[in-house]
């Protein structure tokens, strides 16, 4: 992972004339970079929620050169449900070393394990993170979180502004939106409130995976084409693991998959894939029909407000 101060450099457009790949990217990475550096501004302990997927290296990579040469002021949280694939957290913890960053860690085992939380009968986790979310950012005072949602990901996420203010129980109201024009961004909240920031909105997975391509950033070895033991639920290939194994009826197979997002292995399918390359990834995304969320995860599946009901109980 590369970091430099100067922000990409792009020619100017001829007034009225589309912006080119290049010219868009530069354009997504200045606007990130400086709501990363309001944030820094305005809140007094911010936290950057960092999974080791690819839009938090990616968000990770916009903090560190949005501060740069200074070391980054920004807490990382993991809400960590112990169903995640070893590939990712073995990333994780690898770029917090290499990089001196600060993690914590709200593993949802403990409060299983203290009685917080019950485990769920279909044994999936992605949903009882929002307890341990809420838990941490009330322990650690954190004030404002920065996140790697993306609008073109889910109806939800595209409803919900780049700075969203969450009440004293971090619930989200959509009908309690701030207008955010010409950039300006108000993270002013009473106690007990936090905020939410999305520096990366407006970008999609294309977008994504271009910037990852231009600078250089690891990732996690899933997000690329590798054999691995799977069996198909539901559309999705699923791996097993601590989360479950195939049932009756559901043969277990190898097969050339990788992931397009990372999350709790009993909700989080892998796609058949022969791109081990990026060059190759951007070109199977360029012509794909669904969004990594709506092609690899179980949870979004639930309903049709699935995302939205979570985002209003407090998840991300």
């Amino acid at each position: 992972m590369t970091t430099t101060a100067t922000p990409l450099p792009a020619a100017p457009a001829a007034p009225g004339a589309p912006l080119g790949a290049g010219q868009t990217i530069a354009a997504l990475e200045a606007e990130a970079i400086q709501i990363i550096r309001e944030v820094v501004a305005e809140f007094d302990r911010p936290a950057l929620l960092f999974s080791g997927g690819k839009d938090s290296a990616v968000l990770l990579h916009l903090a560190r050169k949005a501060v740069a040469p200074a070391p980054l002021p920004i807490t990382l949280l993991h809400v960590d449900t112990g169903h995640n694939l070893p590939e990712v957290i073995d990333y994780r913890d690898a770029v917090v070393a290499e990089h001196g960053l600060t993690l914590v860690v709200a593993a949802v085992e403990e409060w299983i394990r203290d009685g917080r939380l019950v485990e769920r009968p279909d044994g999936t986790r992605n949903p009882l993170q929002t307890v341990p979310l809420l838990d941490t950012i009330g322990e650690q005072r954190f004030d404002a979180l920065l996140g790697g949602a993306r609008r073109d990901e889910d109806r939800a996420r595209a409803k919900e502004r780049i700075f969203s203010v969450r009440d004293a129980f971090g619930g989200w109201d959509p009908r309690k939106q701030r207008p955010e024009l010409w950039q300006l961004y108000n993270g002013r909240h009473a106690p007990g409130e936090h905020t939410r920031v999305f520096p990366i909105s407006n970008w999609t997975e294309l977008d994504v995976w271009h910037y990852i391509e231009l600078e250089q950033i690891r990732l996690p070895s899933i997000y690329f084409a590798h054999e691995r033991p799977v069996w198909l639920r539901d559309g999705m290939w699923m791996t097993p693991g601590p989360w479950g194994a195939p049932g009756e009826g559901e043969p277990l197979v190898t097969k050339s998959v990788r992931y397009r997002t990372v999350g709790d292995g009993s909700c989080t399918g892998a796609v058949e894939s022969t791109a081990s390359a990026i060059g190759d990834i951007i070109a199977e995304i360029s012509v794909s029909r669904l969004t990594e969320r709506g092609a690899t995860r179980a949870d979004d599946r639930l309903s049709e407000a699935a995302m939205e009901d979570r985002k209003r109980e407090g998840y991300f």
